[in-house]
């Protein structure tokens, strides 16, 4: 597997939509969780003396925690070109050439697609979510368009 080259031309690029929006609202949700636990710090006391950096402290921890939770779940993206797949998940990227590539599928139930490699593995393809609908069956059937352009048939050199 080698590193996507970014100048490429891509046929196909696919982004989860809904996720992103409801990994926004958890974000949001988490630092107001995080503000309020600051703020109630100081209103009984319970023999421990809260200072207004631990108050700081919780609310920089709740932004952090949320922060990375945006950065790892918002990255998913599928990008189809003619020297292969490129697949984004939360922590890397990895450009799958063609010759590796079995299918495409979206198991019945699943969240999101995946790609067949051979040996029965398969790489999650989370930029294709089951929640986002009609935009997931039109990348399906693109994505499936494209591999069938591109793989190549068995018996023929890579």
């Amino acid at each position: 597997m080698t590193a996507p080259a970014e100048s490429q031309h891509w046929d196909l690029q696919v982004r989860p939509r809904m996720m992103r929006y409801g990994v926004w609202v958890v974000a949001v949700v988490i630092v107001a969780i995080h503000v309020a636990v600051s703020l109630l710090l100081t209103i009984r006391s319970s023999g421990v003396v809260f200072r207004t950096y631990d108050q700081v402290a919780v609310v920089v921890l709740g932004v952090i925690v949320a922060g990375s939770l945006v950065v790892l779940t918002t990255r998913a993206r599928v990008r189809v070109g003619e020297s292969g797949m490129s697949v984004r998940n939360a922590l890397g990227e990895r450009l799958i050439p063609w010759s590796q590539v079995v299918d495409v599928s979206f198991p019945p139930g699943k969240r999101w697609a995946r790609l067949e490699l051979p040996d029965d593995e398969y790489l999650p393809l989370v930029a294709i979510q089951s929640v986002d609908k009609e935009r997931a069956v039109v990348a399906m059937r693109t994505l499936r368009e494209l591999v069938g352009r591109y793989r190549p048939t068995p018996g023929t050199p890579g």
